[in-house]
């Protein structure tokens, strides 16, 4: 105890007065005092790290973290400049076995940013990227050709959120980190007429090859969520697409591939203020010119709730042509159809060779709806005398309850659906289920197994709807297991 006193202990004169003080205190004041002045300077930044593993179609030789580049995570600063700044960097990694850009946990606040080729955008799980609410920082570029104008507004459109033109093997993948569009100014600007360009999409993906966009998390998108466009051997795996359905989020489609070849979407889960999945390819006459259907499309293993519209659409924009898209394993639940056709007189183009098995659907307005007046032209300039070409629609081995409708089947008058078959179907009506189950108008095909018996245009017949047998190319893409290591400051 002496020892203690005498080392902790000293006696000083002070205005002609001995006064003894503690040398431990004082030197605990002065380190909080330094300490504190410390902190009013700056930011201590700590070092962290970690390390993913994750399935892509290319692995990355290079890798940068967001921070590298002065990315900041608060959910406050813009980091648009440094998503660009990055990505800028890591293009020069092109030709030396690609890079990768990594965002750690955190909230990064972001305008419009764009990709590059052979290369791969890595959400952390607790990453979230926020899109900017400055109208400024939304680039505004031309209508896709095969549209002629913007969806909502004559004019251009505004560059959506992440965007890629030209572009060969790019990938958007994480350990379910999420992005969030912050859509409500923008639906409520399209609800009050208040748009000069239309809305932009979370992600488009135009004119490329070799795509993944995988196990990430969607949520708010001022308009569509996922669009890929004139592009060719597209991965969508893994996807959660969340949009409110009140208040209404117009709009939100889930997946929307438009005019592409070799696309394979499976395992997502969609709520969406629109369809769920939208297979599209052009807009009247400009899709009619410009002539590039979607075609080889594969949609498997989704679990989708649409209250206002279909899980599976096929137009209305399909000018182009649709052929060949096989979709089974599916979960519809609330929705308003299951699987609707969507065309009209002056689309032109052809939906052709659609096969749908093996789906459960659980409360619903309609199971399955065709309608030959969509309408919604682009503008009054469209062929009077181009007859979209409905053929060859094979839905087998469904279940559905809570009906209301069983089904509404409406073709063109002069230009029927045909080809239609329908086998081993059960729907169980709803307590205020339609008197009657089905109406149809201009179609011709046939049914075999299914209740309640079918119009009189598809009469029954023992058969069983064909499902193609052949593998598909998007079906035998090599899928690699990658690492992600990085050491990042927050």
């Amino acid at each position: 105890m002496e020892f203690w006193r005498a080392t902790t202990r000293r006696t000083y004169q002070v205005h002609g007065e001995r006064k003894t003080i503690s040398i431990l205190i004082l030197g605990l004041l002065s380190l909080y005092l330094l300490r504190g002045v410390d902190c009013n300077r700056r930011k201590v930044k700590v070092s962290h790290s970690f390390d993913d593993h994750y399935s892509a179609i290319s692995c990355r030789e290079h890798t940068a973290s967001l921070t590298d580049f002065g990315g900041v995570g608060d959910g406050k600063t813009s980091n648009t400049k440094a998503f660009q700044s990055a990505i800028n960097h890591l293009s020069q990694f092109q030709s030396q076995g690609g890079s990768q850009l990594i965002v750690p946990p955190g909230r990064y606040l972001t305008g419009s940013f764009n990709l590059t080729s052979h290369f791969t955008l890595y959400l952390h799980k607790e990453a979230v990227l926020l899109a900017s609410q400055e109208v400024s920082e939304w680039e505004v570029i031309e209508p896709l050709p095969s549209y002629g104008r913007g969806r909502d507004a004559d004019g251009g459109r505004y560059i959506s959120l992440i965007f890629g033109t030209n572009l060969t093997d790019v990938i958007i993948t994480g350990a379910n980190g999420t992005i969030d569009g912050q859509g409500a100014s923008w639906w409520q600007k399209f609800k009050n007429k208040k748009l000069k360009y239309t809305r932009p999409y979370l992600i488009e993906i135009m004119f490329s090859d070799q795509i993944q966009i995988s196990n990430i998390t969607l949520l708010n998108s001022p308009s569509w969520n996922v669009h890929p466009i004139y592009s060719s051997n597209i991965l969508i795996q893994g996807l959660t697409i969340l949009a409110p359905i009140v208040p209404i989020s117009p709009n939100t489609d889930g997946i929307n591939p438009d005019s592409c070849t070799n696309v394979r979407i499976e395992d997502c889960y969609i709520v969406s203020g629109d369809d769920c999945i939208a297979v599209k390819s052009g807009w009247d006459e400009y899709g009619i010119a410009f002539g590039m259907p979607t075609q080889h499309l594969i949609i498997r293993r989704l679990t989708c709730i649409s209250p206002d519209s279909a899980v599976i659409a096929l137009g209305s924009e399909m000018s182009g042509g649709i052929q060949d898209v096989r979709a089974e394993d599916i979960l519809a639940i609330n929705s308003e159809s299951g699987i609707r056709i969507k065309t009209a007189v002056g689309r032109g183009g052809f939906v052709k060779d659609i096969f749908v098995r093996r789906m459960t659907m659980k409360t619903m307005k309609w199971a399955f709806w065709m309608t030959g007046n969509y309408g919604s032209h682009a503008d009054d300039k469209y062929d009077k005398n181009a007859l979209p070409v409905i053929n060859g629609i094979n839905y087998s081995d469904m279940v559905a309850d809570n009906v209301t409708m069983a089904a509404r089947l409406e073709g063109i008058e002069g230009d029927p659906f045909t080809g239609i078959c329908i086998s081993n179907v059960t729907i169980s009506m709803a307590a205020k289920a339609k008197k009657i189950p089905w109406t149809c108008t201009a179609i011709e095909g046939l049914t075999s197994g299914v209740s309640p018996t079918a119009c009189s245009m598809l009469p029954e017949q023992v058969t069983n709807c064909p499902f193609p047998t052949d593998v598909l190319p998007i079906d035998t893409i090599e899928i690699k297991t990658c690492s992600c290591r990085t050491n990042y400051f927050m």
